[in-house]
């Protein structure tokens, strides 16, 4: 299932799809002579039965013979947003956990169902390339500032198959009420895949459709690395960059480049809006940025003549320096 080295860890929520992950990574450490699993559950307190889940979860895990720990996100909770909050706030949560624990991948129960739903999600949000292509079995960690690693070795299995193991198995498993709540952009999704399902658009397909796209977007990355290796360079005081090669290069990888180059200097884990990033690659390919400008936590402008690693038209780009606030601001 994996060749990962070191403890293992595990994210359980209750649901099928991580119960399921709990006990084939316990197989997989038992066949492979290895440390048993250890289990990470994040008690959210978003509803009445948080806490129990969380306990529940823990029990199971002790019954399985592994070590269970519950992770509690306390503080205010925003109405708003409350999905990608309580997502960041659990990785958050596990990954200062990891970092203690000298442990540096955690496996997650992401599943076939999950790659057709987050592809039809972003669809529907008006994703490009890199927002459709599927989900990677190992991806970095999806919040900044963790040097670690999320695994997904249930990427090829259907939601179903793992519940029929479980029941084999005879292992409950939790059902989230918030699955069946349509304030969600998730729920809404997964109520539309039946119908899709109905026309031939079953989540095998719509996997298989993303996986198409990941290869293509592997391919693009790959050409994108060669015109930043032309086009930038590191320099004392941030990174030299060369516009003509920059617009040189067909205009979806200059795009990509110049998005890779804004994320490595401001060091955001997510790319620049694009429409924004559009604007600026244009005003650099015509030469007409003037004196400077920012975008995505990111100052452009003229190098200086100590660090033009090009020619004179190469530009600087540095980390924006935080803004002074205002004197009516500080006042308040």
């Amino acid at each position: 299932m994996t060749g990962h080295a070191g403890p293992i860890a595990v994210a359980v929520s209750g649901g099928g799809d991580s119960v399921a992950l709990m006990l084939l990574l316990r197989a997989y450490a038992k066949s492979n002579k290895l440390a048993p699993p250890i289990v990470l559950t994040v008690d959210h307190g978003l509803r009445k039965n948080a806490a129990n889940d969380a306990r529940q979860v823990a029990a199971w895990a002790k019954a399985a013979g592994l070590e269970a720990h519950v992770l509690k996100w306390a503080g205010a909770k925003s109405a708003s947003g409350v999905e990608a909050a309580a997502r960041d706030a659990r990785y958050r949560l596990m990954g200062d956990w990891l970092v203690k624990k000298k442990i540096t991948t955690l496996h997650v129960g992401h599943t076939q169902d999950d790659q057709a739903e987050t592809f039809l999600l972003r669809l529907a949000r008006g994703s490009g390339l890199d927002g459709l292509a599927a989900m990677s079995a190992t991806a970095p960690w999806p919040v900044a500032g963790y040097d670690l690693t999320v695994s997904r070795p249930l990427l090829n299995i259907a939601r179903d198959e793992l519940r029929a193991h479980l029941t084999a198995l005879d292992q409950p498993w939790l059902e989230d009420p918030m699955n069946d709540d349509s304030a969600f952009d998730r729920v809404k999704i997964r109520k539309a895949r039946e119908a899709l399902a109905d026309a031939g658009l079953t989540a095998a397909r719509i996997a298989a459709a993303a996986g198409h796209l990941g290869r293509a977007r592997a391919a693009l990355d790959v050409m994108t690395e060669a015109v930043l290796e032309r086009a930038a360079r590191r320099t004392q005081s941030g990174v030299a960059l060369d516009p003509a090669a920059l617009a040189a290069a067909p205009r979806e990888i200059g795009l990509r480049a110049l998005a890779a180059l804004l994320m490595a200097v401001s060091g955001q884990p997510y790319r620049p809006r694009f429409e924004s990033l559009e604007r600026l690659f244009d005003r650099l390919a015509e030469g007409t940025l003037g004196a400077g400008a920012t975008l995505h936590g990111c100052h452009i402008g003229p190098a200086p003549r100590r660090e033009r690693a090009y020619r004179p038209g190469t530009l600087l780009v540095t980390r924006e320096k935080p803004r002074k606030p205002t004197k009516s601001a500080a006042k308040s």
